[in-house]
């Protein structure tokens, strides 16, 4: 037989620390490592808009009020000035739109002085892609980056925040730009203001090193899925678990405890003593476990209430641990994706009907 499919090995074994002492830790890293260029210091092309069909400009000329307009770029990149009739505006950014206002109007009035304002920018569509719930084609409303991260369904528990990379094509050339979201979340300073062109592609990278990185804090972020799947396995789940097996839904950064509590598990009578906390890992392809108790963690004991993520799953009772982890030693083939891990557990309630027929005790 080929090596078992499940490992032991510790899941988020540290307490969780207090929110104070986390931004201290994180003030004090971001004073002893210098950000990068590219973080501080945005490329031309991510901070000279350029104006397209869709957007809406005000158009103020001082003390020529009749000239004074308020319209929107129309399809074929033009806009209607009076006097002059239609100017082609697409691609210019605001200062070379007001010149070029400027300089049409200056055949038909005296030194003119415009100003120009962006009322309301057009809807863009971006590709989103790597470590969010639903990576595809978005239109947005509001082209800010953190709405473009939510209209996806947040970013994953494996993603890195600190280096969101937005992708650019402007006059040929492909720009890019790296913008950290998380020293934000750490520090509770603004978040970037990148506004996001048509055609970007933002690119969220996955988790490599967790040094320096609070996967708790993005967990419980804005920026993150809302709403993580737990699976719980019990004797006696009640309705809302399906007798046996139960999907419940959990805010994303909740702990082992608030899952037990939002689950139908009797804690008077279930075996708390003897719990495994099954998780997919990644890079292994395979399940890995962990032995919790429930007693210890309702007493206080934080190195026994870790933070869930996404599709774990929770078995409650030794019999039921026992039979389950030798379910999965048996099952030699690594798991290709987290479908594949979901797909097990279900095919494992479906086939198996004694599965959860208690045998002694619990």
């Amino acid at each position: 037989m080929n090596s078992p499919a499940i490992a032991q090995a510790p899941i988020l074994t540290q307490p969780p620390s207090p929110p104070t002492e986390l931004l201290e830790r994180a003030r004090e890293r971001l004073r002893q490592s210098p950000r990068s260029p590219s973080q501080l210091e945005p490329s031309a092309a991510f901070t000279n808009y350029r104006l397209g069909p869709g957007d809406s400009l005000f158009v103020n000329v001082l003390r020529f009020p009749d000239l004074t307009f308020q319209n929107t770029i129309d399809l074929e990149g033009n806009l209607i000035v009076p006097l002059v009739g239609a100017m082609t505006l697409e691609g210019l950014t605001l200062p070379e739109a007001r010149e070029q206002i400027r300089l049409a109007l200056d055949r038909y009035v005296v030194n003119p002085q415009v100003d120009v304002i962006l009322v309301a920018q057009r809807p863009v569509q971006v590709t989103i892609l790597g470590e969010v719930v639903r990576p595809g084609l978005y239109p947005l409303a509001a082209p800010q980056l953190s709405t473009a991260l939510i209209s996806a369904g947040g970013t994953t528990a494996l993603a890195d925040l600190r280096t969101v990379r937005v992708r650019r094509q402007q006059d040929g050339e492909l720009a890019e730009q790296d913008v950290d979201l998380f020293t934000p979340l750490a520090t509770a300073s603004p978040v970037p203001d990148l506004q996001l062109a048509d055609g970007d592609t933002i690119v969220v990278p996955t988790l490599t090193a967790n040094q320096g990185y609070d996967r708790n804090l993005a967990a419980r972020s804005t920026l993150a899925q809302p709403q993580i799947r737990i699976r719980v396995l019990n004797y006696a789940a009640g309705s809302r678990g399906g007798g046996s097996f139960g999907v419940i839904q959990v805010p994303n950064g909740s702990s082992f405890l608030d899952a037990l509590a939002a689950s139908s598990v009797d804690l008077s009578n279930a075996d708390l003593r003897n719990v495994a906390l099954i998780r997919f890992d990644v890079q292994q392809g395979r399940a890995v476990a962990r032995e919790l108790d429930g007693k210890t963690a309702i007493l206080g004991d934080a190195s026994e209430n870790p933070i869930l993520a996404d599709n774990d799953v929770i078995v409650v009772g030794r019999n039921l641990v026992a039979r389950v982890t030798y379910a999965l030693n048996t099952f030699t083939q690594p798991f290709r994706d987290i479908l594949g891990f979901v797909l097990f557990f279900q095919s494992l309630v479906d086939s198996a009907s004694n599965l959860f027929q208690p045998s002694g005790n619990n």
